[in-house]
């Protein structure tokens, strides 16, 4: 049951008058998508792959966008600046029914947008959506424990500590810990 306050596209103002648009992401972004995932790839060891590691090609995005776009407890979201992907946040729940109500997300950020609040603001549109999907009750998450800034972030949204992963990330011959973060979400009234 969708709640008539949530709504899917969002605008905001960023510092240097920077205009933010946030949106589920589309099948025609594939090709676009697949750049970015590309891009981000070569500028932050804080995803799970590297420059040429994705392994996705544009009609496969094609089609896994169109299978999120169908899913209600699936959303990709685009962060768009000028008109141009700044960064994405993906998030997935588990298909059978014990466990369709938890799922996990990411965020990426283009280097160029870092520190402009757009994590942020991604992490408040999926809590809504969350809030407002009548199924979602906890955010998951993983981060290297030598990510401050988004661990930071994350405590700030109210995520706890669950746990720490050993050998999460084996990056440049060299083994890295994550944190498991988790947000327990009530829904909103109605829903």
């Amino acid at each position: 049951m969708q709640n008539n306050t949530f709504e899917s596209v969002q605008h905001f103002e960023l510092r240097d008058n920077l205009q933010l648009t946030l949106r589920p992401a589309r099948p025609e972004d594939a090709g676009e998508l697949l750049a970015f995932v590309e891009q981000i790839a070569g500028e932050s060891e804080n995803v799970t792959f590297g420059p040429g590691e994705f392994g996705m090609t544009e009609e496969e995005e094609r089609t896994y966008l169109r299978q999120v776009a169908e899913t209600p407890t699936s959303l990709y979201l685009v962060a768009e600046i000028a008109g141009e992907i700044a960064g994405t946040l993906t998030f997935s729940s588990g298909k059978r029914p014990r466990v369709r109500h938890v799922g996990e997300f990411g965020i990426s950020i283009v280097r160029t947008y870092w520190n402009l609040g757009i994590g942020g603001r991604m992490l408040t549109y999926l809590i809504d959506w969350a809030r407002q999907s009548g199924i979602i009750r906890k955010l998951n998450l993983r981060v290297r424990v030598d990510n401050q800034s988004a661990i930071h972030l994350y405590e700030k949204m109210g995520f706890v500590h669950e746990g720490r992963i050993s050998r999460e990330f084996y990056i440049r011959d060299q083994f890295i810990d994550a944190y498991h973060m988790g947000l327990e979400i009530d829904p909103l009234p109605g829903t």
